[in-house]
């Protein structure tokens, strides 16, 4: 059993390797249910475990399957997240009524992180945190990312926060929550589909090895976030995204969308009005960050 009294199952697998001191890397897959459409989001799960496999790891994709958090999906499991008509978004909050009532649920950064943390799982990666929306000082609107980072222990691979939030907000959030943010051959905070959001960094490493190497010494209980910019080749036109940022947070006020709807929305938004190149920079980001957690956790 966890110490969250609901029983975490491995698949065989992670389980083995997780013993054996291999490296694991864990997957979320919110990004399967709600990140991308159909069928691009079965194809990228499939390639993101490949990807993982390939650098001689082992990928432990996450989900809550019939009230049973799992750690290691099987392919018919990737195949009933991703092809599932509701399958609902759980953060750390929702763990808990979603084993009780036996449903299935996608795992965001936040329940991801925990629930890897928890069997042992040292290395996360993902696309993009979520962070401070903007308008916060009136919505109080902040992802449960950030607060389960300040006390979970785990790297996270990511390429940055999403560009939507109010990105100097989220990086005061996390600095005052002790959570250490280190970029990967950068000193400048990656903006997700922008290679540069505009926020310098105080630390930065240049090889796997040096990541892992700060992950191995972290004094405190809290996660490391290794921010790993998009190439600056692949990423989203700088001044295409200024005008559709602009647009989807007008259509925001227009539509009064609140809450938990307003990530999905303006992705949607970005995917429509980009004709697609925002989903290309989002695929190739988390490639991006695949490989490079699997380097770290094999340096780890």
């Amino acid at each position: 059993m966890s110490s969250t009294g609901v029983r975490i199952r491995l698949s065989p697998e992670v389980a083995e390797a997780l013993a054996w001191g291999q490296p694991v890397v864990a997957l979320e897959s919110t990004l399967i249910a709600h990140g991308l459409p159909r069928p691009d989001n079965l194809g990228l799960a499939r390639e993101l475990e490949a990807i993982v496999r390939d650098g001689g790891g082992i990928p432990a994709t996450v989900a809550m399957i019939r009230g049973e958090p799992v750690v290691g999906l099987s392919d018919a499991e990737l195949e009933r997240i991703a092809n599932g008509a509701r399958i609902p978004k759980l953060s750390v909050r929702d763990l808990s009524p979603a084993a009780a009532c036996g449903s299935d649920g996608a795992t965001t950064v936040a329940s991801t992180a925990l629930l890897a943390s928890r069997v042992g799982i040292r290395v996360f990666a993902t696309g993009g945190l979520g962070g401070v929306h903007r308008e916060a000082r009136e919505t109080w609107d902040e992802s449960a990312d950030l607060t389960t980072l300040s006390r979970t222990s785990i790297g996270v691979v990511c390429a940055g926060v999403k560009s939507i939030l109010d990105v100097g907000a989220t990086l005061e959030r996390l600095e005052t929550l002790n959570v250490t943010v280190i970029g990967y051959r950068t000193r400048r905070f990656p903006g997700f589909y922008l290679a540069d959001s505009g926020y310098g960094l105080d630390w930065s490493v240049e090889t796997p090895r040096a990541a892992a190497q700060v992950i191995n010494a972290r004094i405190n209980e809290g996660g490391v976030v290794i921010a790993n910019p998009v190439a600056l080749d692949a990423q989203l036109d700088p001044a295409l995204h200024a005008r559709v940022l602009d647009g989807g947070l007008a259509a925001l006020q227009r539509e009064g969308i609140r809450g938990k709807a307003i990530t999905p929305f303006l992705l949607d938004y970005f995917h429509h009005h980009t004709d697609g190149a925002s989903l290309q920079v989002n695929m190739n980001l988390v490639r991006a960050n695949t490989r490079l957690a699997t380097q770290i956790a094999a340096a780890i």
